[in-house]
């Protein structure tokens, strides 16, 4: 085991997904103390896990609340849940207003939840470092000629809330440096979870490496974002993504 985050109370949200198991099995491998905030189990004795509904304020004020409690500090968190809709997935023609709104409430309103809740712990050590999920859709357009051959395409929010992520991170960034506290974002291209064979072929023949992202060609870099080998790193949107957004 080495060190990198030896002592770190660090909370990962939506812990229970396919990146996000990744990254607390990372986390643990380098000496972290990892809390998972997921609302699809209960809260543990020894607070490794941690119910909570992201999208409900007072769920998070709850949750934030005992963690503070129980470790005395915050040093990191990672915003990777994932909420949406039923109908998230919907093509653009047919996407109901209400749940345009619902989307981004839950995404992108969370994270501004959640990073004040959690900056607000971290002031009182004057250090911390975060790390935002956003997305190479949040970078660029996509590229609608992969989901040729299948009933899949990207959901029009999707866009907008990954972009606001990169952006917000930026503002934080700036925001919180007087209090050493770090925000990065970090941007997956698409990850392989079993999606149709011909999206598979067709993301692979575009992306310049030639295959979909594993989650643990992710998490490395979520851990060297949380730990001081960073330390000089704030505001910083990193592409892992295969070379996608290079052409």
């Amino acid at each position: 085991m080495a060190n990198k985050l030896k002592n770190k109370v660090i909370i990962v949200t939506g812990g229970n997904g396919l990146l996000g198991k990744s990254i607390i099995s990372k986390i643990h491998e380098e000496g972290g103390i990892c809390i998972n905030i997921d609302i699809n189990h209960e809260t543990s004795a020894d607070f490794s896990t941690v119910k909570c509904d992201i999208t409900n304020t007072d769920s998070v004020d709850k949750a934030i609340k005992s963690i503070f409690n129980k470790f005395g500090k915050i040093d990191g968190l990672v915003n990777n849940a994932y909420p949406r809709t039923a109908d998230w997935g919907n093509f653009f023609e047919d996407i109901k207003f209400d749940s345009w709104q619902k989307n981004i409430d839950y995404q992108l309103n969370s994270y501004f939840y959640i990073i004040q809740k959690v900056i607000a712990c971290m002031k009182n050590k004057n250090h911390g470092s975060i790390v935002n999920m956003a997305s190479i859709y949040g970078i660029v357009g996509p590229d609608f000629s992969v989901y040729e051959g299948t009933e899949m395409t990207m959901p029009a929010a999707y866009s907008v809330i990954k972009g606001g992520i990169i952006n917000f991170t930026r503002y934080i960034a700036a925001y919180s440096g007087k209090n050493n506290i770090r925000i990065n974002a970090i941007s997956p291209g698409g990850v392989f979870n079993n999606q149709p064979n011909q999206f598979v072929e067709n993301y692979s023949r575009k992306v310049p490496l030639q295959r979909m992202a594993k989650p643990d060609d992710i998490s490395p870099a979520v851990v060297f974002l949380l730990s001081d080998d960073s330390s000089y790193i704030t505001g910083q949107n990193i592409a892992i993504d295969g070379g996608w957004t290079a052409i």
